[in-house]
């Protein structure tokens, strides 16, 4: 059962009724374009694949019954496609909150943890720390080798679960849509700070919905500067508030990480999102103005 009746204010409930995805025995080929799926969107972090990108070779292994769920999960964590997206762009703290994301399904629970997974990085190479987590009693008593990772701690489940990973995670997770590619907070570590002072996490919700710029708090202490957008003839008389961070300004020099706020209605969102994009913004969040 969900963790908490606030699921569709934190962006959990799509998560509520979830059941694990297992490759169970006399599966189909149906059954394993499943778990590829499943496979992707959970260890590249809901991240959007082109079909150039797709392991084929790792597919074909597993679709022809070469390969568990547990080494296909092994093989696309230590493939390039994984490095590019994760390991070559941040720093190794960031790297380490993702590896227990993807492939343990939660948030590290103590510094000593990210010390531990850090040290083997360093002494034994990527490929080695990857290993660990695939390996570890705690992978094999949640997800063996036939179920694919999953997120654990938005679900009571009563085994091996802690209060702060359930906090923690909302640190990582960032809405069912959003992909750990694209979060607005980049390449640092989401968790350095509460994980030094052994502190529990604040929940903040995703799409803008509690305090803070662009989920966090604005490193300059500065607020978003307002547009808005003027109503044409026949509009309607809803208005939508687009929060949107890393705007780059037409004008020298560029300011990089200018963060604005729309409000148009809607018969002008289509086109402001369409601007938004071609200047190299993100969108926080799209929320009702009135």
């Amino acid at each position: 059962m969900a963790i908490t009746t606030a699921a569709s204010r934190l962006g959990t409930t799509a998560l509520g009724d979830f059941r694990p995805i297992e490759l169970r025995q006399n599966w189909t080929s149906e059954d394993a374009q499943g778990i590829i799926q499943a496979v992707y969107r959970q260890v590249l972090g809901n991240d959007y694949i082109m079909q150039s990108e797709r392991l084929t070779s790792l597919e074909s292994l597993l679709a022809n019954g070469q390969l568990s769920v547990r080494d296909f999960v092994r093989a696309v964590a230590k493939s390039d496609l994984y490095k590019t997206k994760f390991l070559y762009p941040h720093f190794q703290t960031r790297v380490i909150e993702l590896n227990f994301k993807h492939l343990l399904g939660r948030a590290p629970y103590s510094e000593l943890e990210v010390i531990e997974h850090l040290d083997r990085y360093q002494n034994q190479g990527f490929e080695a720390d990857i290993d660990s987590y695939i390996d570890s009693e705690e992978y094999d008593a949640k997800f063996g080798d036939a179920i694919v990772p999953y997120y654990q701690d938005f679900v009571t489940t009563g085994v091996g679960q802690r209060t702060v990973g359930f906090t923690r995670m909302f640190r990582l997770y960032r809405g069912y849509a959003n992909s750990d590619s694209a979060q607005l907070a980049g390449a640092t570590s989401r968790l350095a700070a509460d994980l030094a002072q052994n502190s529990a996490s604040a929940i903040i919700g995703p799409s803008g919905g509690s305090e803070g710029w662009a989920y966090q708090p604005s490193k300059q202490g500065t607020v978003p500067s307002r547009a808005f957008g003027r109503s044409s003839v026949n509009s309607s008389d809803r208005l939508y508030r687009i929060e949107v961070a890393g705007i780059n300004l037409p004008r020298y020099p560029k300011v990089r990480r200018s963060n604005k706020e729309f409000i148009v209605p809607y018969e002008q969102l289509s086109s402001t999102l369409q601007q938004i994009n071609k200047l190299g913004g993100k969108v926080a969040s799209i929320t009702l103005a009135q």
